[in-house]
């Protein structure tokens, strides 16, 4: 099967719109059973494959995502390239809610999480390059296709990775500010490690969803704000992988 781009759905995402032409596709894994179906499907013209990270009811905590078995799934339908989509905290200044960013570096600050498919008995070992955590030449056709799409983005950004679900301390958000971070999710790591594991072109694209702990005018982060900023710059993300596609 030709799949001419994968896209992985955060918190927000779990369809893609306009998707057209679909069939869903249940893929057994050696690394166990992904987050949920992958639906394949025509959009803009050519082959797209999407995949809910968290389940398409959003049941899938993530420290608990099968992040290997999701990897592992959109490469066995024929997927080379593809975009992560990732719901994130805004730590620098102008990185507020709505934002969206195509950040260039990562820290990874979870733990427990399988973050290698050399994690198996017989496995060969790896010690891949990781110095660059996204792929470069997939990042400036994002931005492009933004631009071109007049959708407004930032170009580079530090996402640092957190255990979750539950948010950040305004001490871990300072610790974070201070080792560099310009951005907090709890997705964004293995999955970008594990992509380059497989040879697969990845790149992210961060909605900022609210201001991180301490970071913001608001006293506390209300989840309902949250969903409604993730939403609008949600909109926006067929706007940018439509022109993506096209070019």
């Amino acid at each position: 099967m030709t799949i001419d781009l994968a896209v992985i759905g955060g918190s927000g995402l779990y369809n893609f719109p306009g998707l057209e032409n679909t069939s869903r596709h249940s893929v057994d894994t050696p690394f166990g059973t992904a987050s949920g179906d992958v639906v394949v499907g025509e959009f803009a013209g050519r082959r797209v494959a999407f995949l809910a990270r968290h389940g398409e009811s959003h049941t899938v905590p993530p420290h608990r995502v099968n992040y290997r078995a999701n990897l592992w799934a959109l490469h066995s339908l024929g997927a080379r390239r593809v975009i992560g989509v990732n719901a994130v905290g805004g730590i620098r200044a102008d990185m507020g809610p709505r934002v969206i960013v195509v950040p260039d570096q990562v820290i990874d600050y979870t733990h427990g999480r399988y973050t290698s498919f050399c994690d198996v008995e017989g496995a060969e070992v790896r010690h891949i390059d990781f110095s660059e955590p996204y792929t470069e030449a997939l990042r400036r056709e994002l931005i492009d296709a933004a631009s071109a799409a007049g959708v407004s983005v930032i170009d580079g950004g530090c996402y640092g990775a957190t255990q979750g679900p539950r948010l950040e301390t305004r001490a871990e958000i300072v610790r974070m500010k201070r080792d560099g971070c310009d951005l907090v999710g709890m997705t964004g790591m293995p999955e970008a490690v594990l992509a380059r594991e497989l040879d697969l072109e990845y790149a992210c694209l961060a909605l900022v969803a609210n201001f991180a702990a301490g970071c913001g005018d608001e006293a506390e982060i209300s989840i309902e704000e949250i969903f409604a900023h993730l939403a609008a710059a949600t909109a926006e993300v067929p706007r940018i992988l439509g022109v993506l596609l096209k070019r």
